[in-house]
């Protein structure tokens, strides 16, 4: 199988995660898409729990054939480094070909990661399109995955949550409603 891990903290999930998903799915052949909740990210804090930010991608993905929530992260105590997770993932589905999924964003810093410069021998890395950082500069050997530019970024909708405006359109109807049943950002 052609197993896609789509790491990021979703803090929360929006509508350009899942375009980036559906993309690189559609571009790598990938059976799967895992997306992978960062429990405790080295490089930043998330604002939501953990368990919050892994039940809104849940309730993200549950109708899209093909992804899957994972807890990889989550059931893992300490910091959550991708060379850790790579390594369970290596474990877990031997000889299946992994594809590493982030923001070209996040791969500027990669070699200032846990074995960052290691990563690309555990998986192939793919760097989706973000704007403002050009994928021909990657530190690291990546895949580079063209998206349409959506223009949403869980900092702005975090933003907005706590300004009182509406994210209608920019999040699954399902995660909308989450966020405001329980008042995650504002």
């Amino acid at each position: 199988m052609r197993i896609g891990l789509f790491g990021g903290s979703f803090d929360p999930i929006h509508l350009g995660h899942l375009i980036a998903a559906s993309e690189a799915q559609r571009a790598l052949g990938l059976d799967r898409v895992l997306f992978v909740v960062a429990a405790r990210p080295p490089h930043k804090t998330p604002v939501a729990p953990d368990w919050a930010r892994y039940e809104m991608v849940l309730l993200a993905t549950a109708e899209e054939e093909g992804f899957w929530p994972s807890r990889l992260e989550l059931d893992r105590p300490g910091l959550s480094y991708t060379v850790d997770t790579l390594r369970e993932a290596r474990r877990l589905f031997p000889g299946d070909e992994l594809f590493f999924i982030t923001g070209a964003d996040a791969y500027r810093d990669v070699l200032t990661w846990k074995e960052g410069h290691r990563l690309h021998e555990l998986a192939t890395l793919v760097a989706v399109a973000r704007p403002g950082y050009p994928l021909d500069r990657m530190p690291v050997p990546v895949v580079p995955l063209l998206v349409p530019e959506v223009g949403i970024s869980s900092s702005e909708i975090r933003r907005r949550l706590k300004e009182g405006q509406s994210v209608r359109f920019w999040v699954p109807r399902p995660v909308e409603v989450y966020l405001e049943r329980h008042g995650f950002y504002r």
